[in-house]
């Protein structure tokens, strides 16, 4: 079976800088498809600028008519924090033995030994961690938590071939792009054109989104999937 990527995020909003490296990766490693799951409230930074149904709306504009890519609203309907485990949990509930892969970037995988029951993710899903050219800090990352040594695998045959427990990383084209940077260039009327799917652009603009930030959080947050 043909592993299935899972790529977790606020996405607030989606942009071109989530979509092409998933892309690419899931040509690299022949998955299935790539669900993308919106968070219900982020655990580990502040709360999204956008509501949950205007996120949700978002995605599934950017993500119409795109094969193999599809969104999943588990966690928007779970409600509460959105732990990564959890949601796992459930998709292998789902999907039984299905290989799983959970694609995170650089600067997510390195926090990871922080995360809610972090040490229990290789046993319900690979991991793929997404990095630019020369990047060689996740490796040092993963060398220092006892749960993903031994993990290390290159060959997307490896993925499919077993349902979880392995770590690969995987270097993509870099995407100078960021959701922090177009909420904000949007909240000063800049145009963000070629950043976002145009049905995304177009619906940010009926609904007058981001054209106010919220003081003291979103000026110094970082979005950790933003930068694949």
């Amino acid at each position: 079976m043909r592993p299935i990527g899972i790529f977790g995020g606020t996405f607030d909003p989606v942009h071109f800088g989530h979509l092409r490296p998933v892309q690419e990766v899931m040509r690299a490693l022949v998955l299935e498809e790539v669900r993308f799951i919106p968070a219900a409230i982020p655990p580990h930074r502040c709360a999204p600028a956008a509501a949950p149904e205007d996120r949700l709306r978002m995605l599934e504009l950017a993500l119409s008519g795109i094969p193999g890519l599809r969104v999943d609203d588990r966690e928007l309907r779970r409600g509460g924090p959105s732990f990564t485990v959890p949601t796992l949990e459930s998709l292998r509930a789902e999907l039984g033995p299905r290989p799983l892969c959970l694609i995170i970037g650089m600067d997510a995988f390195g926090s990871i030994g922080t995360w809610h029951r972090a040490s229990e993710l290789p046993q319900l899903a690979h991991l793929v961690v997404v990095q630019r050219p020369g990047w060689n800090h996740s490796r040092d990352v993963a060398l220092g938590l006892p749960w993903l040594r031994g993990r290390l695998c290159t060959a997307p045959s490896e993925l499919a071939g077993t349902p979880a427990g392995r770590l690969m990383f995987r270097v993509v084209t870099p995407q100078d792009l960021s959701a922090s940077r177009i909420r904000a260039m949007i909240g000063l009327g800049e145009s963000v054109h070629g950043m976002l799917p145009e049905p995304v652009e177009e619906y940010i603009s009926r609904r007058g989104l981001y054209l106010s930030q919220p003081r003291g959080c979103d000026a110094s947050r970082h979005d950790s999937t933003d930068n694949l």
